[in-house]
């Protein structure tokens, strides 16, 4: 059996690999446009900004180490041009000879993975105009830096390389632009989720553009204006466009094979595409999501090293099924660490599922034990069913932890109360005896008997103010009077029973607090005395957050300008 693989990196690598450990005596060809085979995509950045020192240690495998390890013929430098699969061949072309010729395979494997979206505006072709998606791509802007000194850049985009790109290139001393056209950064996160990432940044310096078009690139004064609709342009040094990855499925449209997402190659759970013996791997494929059943397009390298394998099976006679991909992922922005799995609360609505949350903030081990650092989080379920839908996390140690918990849970199939049950390691250094995964659990049982009522930020602002309803904050008076919601008065939880008298009874009482426990306490004394009562999901540091980083963003917005 002859296989010849189509891209190198996570999936075809990992393929490749498999097939060989599966099949001795297999044929495997791989070529690979590029010069690397296998390196480490998420690395990129961190070599920019100087944290990965050795360019050699981004290169995973190198031709001759595969060769050597899985006799695998891996060609870099080798573009396909054509796929026939009429005849079972492929086009090849020897990037570095000019050489061209057809190769036969028994079984073909795609595995082309994603490039930079490129947006048609004008300018878009501009020698200051860079992207960042190959080894190639990283040393052609570490070059340009080392020999330019370029002192700002703009970064159009605020997913992950942007982030880590904006982190390395501020360390390098660099004043640091990022062009959103979403009114955040990181799409995988809620707006208010994504508020803690914003205010993490722009500690850092870092400037936001955040619900701003870019509409083209200009030349100008030995850089590069970033033109904005209905705003003035942002002048830098560089720019990096990091608005997304488009998948690079050309041959695979010329060949007739059905395409999906985004131009995505449709492939079944077997990873086999819509010819037959044709597989399809990694960011270039249509898969399931794992939560809402939707066609989706996830590219991460964790989804793109399971279909290489999972195809490799298939292709030596295994029947092995990708059950979806969900969407994992962790991220370091300065000092913070920002986690999600499944679906958020936005993306669950459009996916049609009635969608609740839990915001809870907890501390990262236990509190009497020195260092202990408070996390966010907010965790997604299916309102009825309970069943768990997703998570987000951000904090400092624990988080990926965390996260990694939540992930394994909604792949069990557990629901969001069922979390209360799991059985999780503890000491003081590393965790609460009610760990925070635990104590979502328990507040989503509170929910779901009926124990507690809450409201979220989104109602703050039309609760009436006519004394129809009681807002109060039970916080102490030095954290009230460092910051309060409008019409909340304070009675500290502690004198609560013996100030009942200052609660007008038979009306609605909402409920505030710092991180939402000492609410909750008096949400639980007040139900006692016949209140009907509202817990405020995630407390006042919750809500100091989201309105601050809302404000900053509408008066950027206003202004037509970036803010710190």
């Amino acid at each position: 059996m002859k296989v010849v693989i189509i891209g190198g990196v996570a999936g075809g690598a990992t393929a490749a690999a498999r097939l060989r450990r599966l099949d001795e005596q297999a044929e495997i060809v791989v070529f690979e446009r590029s010069g690397y085979i296998s390196y480490a995509n998420c690395g990129l950045p961190y070599y920019i900004g100087g944290v990965i020192e050795d360019p050699e240690a981004l290169t995973l495998q190198t031709p001759e180490s595969f060769f050597a390890r899985f006799r695998v013929d891996m060609r870099v430098r080798h573009e396909v041009t054509a796929l026939h699969p009429d005849r079972k061949t492929v086009s090849v072309k020897n990037l570095e000879t000019g050489e061209e010729f057809e190769e036969p395979y028994d079984k073909l494997l795609l595995s082309p993975g994603a490039k930079p979206t490129q947006p048609r505006l004008p300018g878009a072709g501009l020698e200051k105009l860079f992207t960042l998606r190959t080894v190639e791509d990283t040393f052609r802007i570490k070059d340009y830096i080392n020999t330019h000194h370029p002192k700002s850049v703009v970064l159009a985009g605020g997913g992950f390389i942007s982030l880590e790109l904006a982190e390395n290139l501020r360390e390098l001393g660099m004043e640091v632009t990022i062009v959103q056209r979403p009114k955040q950064l990181m799409n995988p996160f809620d707006p208010d989720m994504a508020a803690f990432l914003h205010g993490e940044v722009r500690r850092h310096g870092i400037r936001l553009a955040l619900g701003q078009t870019v509409e083209g690139f200009q030349e100008k004064e030995g850089g590069v204006d970033v033109l904005l609709k209905d705003a003035a342009p942002l002048h830098a040094d560089m720019v990096v466009l990091a608005i997304g990855v488009t998948p690079d499925t050309a041959l695979a449209r010329e060949a007739g094979l059905e395409l999906g997402l985004k131009g995505s190659i449709v492939v079944n759970d077997r990873m086999e595409a819509s010819v037959p013996d044709i597989y399809a791997v990694g960011d270039a494929v249509q898969v399931k999501h794992y939560v809402t059943g939707q066609d989706a397009v996830i590219s991460l390298a964790g989804p793109a090293n399971k279909q290489g394998r999972i195809a490799a099976d298939n292709i030596c006679g295994g029947d092995s099924r990708y059950q979806g991909s969900q969407g994992s992922s962790v991220i370091k922005v300065f000092g913070l660490t920002a986690a999600a799995t499944g679906v958020n609360m936005a993306n669950a609505k459009k996916a049609g599922l009635d969608a609740d949350a839990v915001v809870l903030s907890p501390m990262n081990h236990a509190g009497y034990y020195p260092g202990g650092k408070l996390m966010t989080m907010k965790v997604v379920f299916e309102k009825g069913t309970y069943r768990l839908l997703g998570a987000q996390i951000v904090g400092y140690e624990g988080v990926d932890k965390r996260i990694d918990v939540l992930a394994t849970a909604i792949h069990a199939g557990l629901t969001a109360i069922q979390l209360k049950d799991l059985d999780l390691a503890y000491a003081p250094p590393y965790s609460s005896a009610k760990d925070p995964v635990n104590m979502a659990g328990f507040m989503v049982e509170n929910l779901a008997e009926g124990i507690v009522k809450q409201f979220s930020i989104e109602d703050v602002k039309n609760l009436p103010r006519d004394g129809g309803v009681t807002l109060l904050d039970v916080r102490t008076p030095r954290e009230y009077a460092g910051g309060r919601v409008e019409g909340f008065r304070n009675i500290p939880v502690d004198e609560l029973r013996e100030r009942l008298g200052e609660i007008e009874p038979g009306k609605p009482v909402y409920v505030i607090c710092q991180s939402g426990l000492r609410s909750y306490i008096a949400c639980r004394i007040l139900a006692g005395y016949g209140y009907e009562v509202y817990n405020f999901a995630g407390g006042f540091r919750f809500y100091d957050a989201v309105t601050n980083d809302r404000r900053l963003i509408e008066q950027a917005t206003a202004c037509g300008m970036d803010q710190k």
